[in-house]
């Protein structure tokens, strides 16, 4: 095995673990958050769902992102590295800064970058429908997640302002359940971002690549996934368990759409349209505007990022690698 091959490995190691801790906000923020379970279950539970969802629900995303954003048989594995490279340290600042912006994007758009600096000739064709995808989610999950509150509130009987201990007790229940649904489904969605060079550079099939990806999406979740847990659940709307139960399982419904025709879609911008949904059915008053906007100004950094640092970086080994 060649040094770059044994690098490639390791990187994308490193990028699975920075996208475990990445997402463990949107995946098990609210039941953290809310008390409906503890640190340290919350965490584990996290954990190995992502890497289930990694290993068993990955395949077709896993395929998409290897065989049909560029033109798989001209990407090496230095091409390879670069993407990832790229993609590691662009989500890896993020999460330092406690930014949830769209890990998807940014590897998309590296992979673009590199394609580009390569002269690698990309399928615009699977840009336009991820570009389709990516608009008409946050939306989708809106109305869906205004829909499921006011569904689960009819359900329960469940009253915002009400003490009652059996329906409290009831929905942190159901609130936990829907963080371990998200929990799977991330797996499924955000691991081949890390290991579709793999299946790109055919260096494994997209089981192996699912199970490499999710041992380190469990790493990064047990190591580094405290700081983000409460970001998005209590910046963006003040939530109730009925609220958060809602916008958690629509977020789960939305991704999983996409995951099942082998496409993938930011788990935060599910959640945060989610959220909003259900900020709507309690009061527009509830909404953290200025949360909101930051998060949005990250979706607009991210692929720019991507689709900059990529191209350059790519210019820069090949300058390398002519001398």
């Amino acid at each position: 095995m060649s040094f770059e091959t044994i690098s490639l490995i390791l990187i994308v190691l490193a990028f699975a673990w920075s996208i475990g801790a990445h997402y463990t906000g949107a995946c098990m923020g609210m039941p953290y958050g809310s008390g409906s379970i503890r640190l340290v279950p919350a965490l584990v539970l996290m954990a190995v769902l992502a890497l289930l969802g990694a290993v068993f629900a990955s395949h077709r995303v896993e395929s998409t992102v290897g065989l049909h954003i560029v033109d798989a048989s001209k990407v090496t594995v230095v091409a390879a590295l670069v993407i990832v490279v790229a993609a590691f340290l662009l989500t890896t600042v993020y999460t330092a800064r406690k930014i949830p912006t769209s890990t998807i994007q940014i590897l998309v758009f590296c992979v673009v970058g590199t394609a580009l600096g390569a002269g690698i000739p990309v399928h615009w064709l699977t840009i336009l429908q991820l570009a389709v995808i990516w608009v008409i989610a946050p939306p989708l999950a809106l109305v869906l997640g205004y829909l499921f509150t006011q569904g689960l509130d009819r359900i329960v009987g469940f009253n915002p302002t009400s003490r009652q201990s059996g329906v409290l007790r009831t929905l942190s229940v159901v609130l936990v359940s829907v963080g371990a649904a998200a929990s799977f489904t991330m797996g499924a969605n955000d691991v081949s971002n890390a290991t579709g060079v793999f299946v790109m550079t055919h260096l494994f099939n997209v089981w192996i690549a699912g199970l490499i990806g999710g041992c380190g999406l469990l790493i990064g979740v047990l190591t580094w996934g405290k700081p983000l847990l409460k970001k998005v659940a209590f910046d963006i709307v003040h939530v109730d368990l009925s609220m958060a139960s809602a916008a958690q399982l629509v977020q789960a419904v939305v991704v999983l759409l996409a995951v099942a025709f082998g496409f993938f879609t930011s788990m935060n911008q599910a959640l945060v349209g989610a959220m909003m949904g259900a900020g709507i059915a309690r009061g527009t008053g509830t909404i953290e505007f200025k949360a909101i906007s930051n998060i949005v100004k990250g979706w607009i950094i991210a692929p720019i990022s991507g689709i900059a640092v990529a191209f350059l970086l790519t210019k820069l080994v090949g300058i390398w690698l002519t001398l």
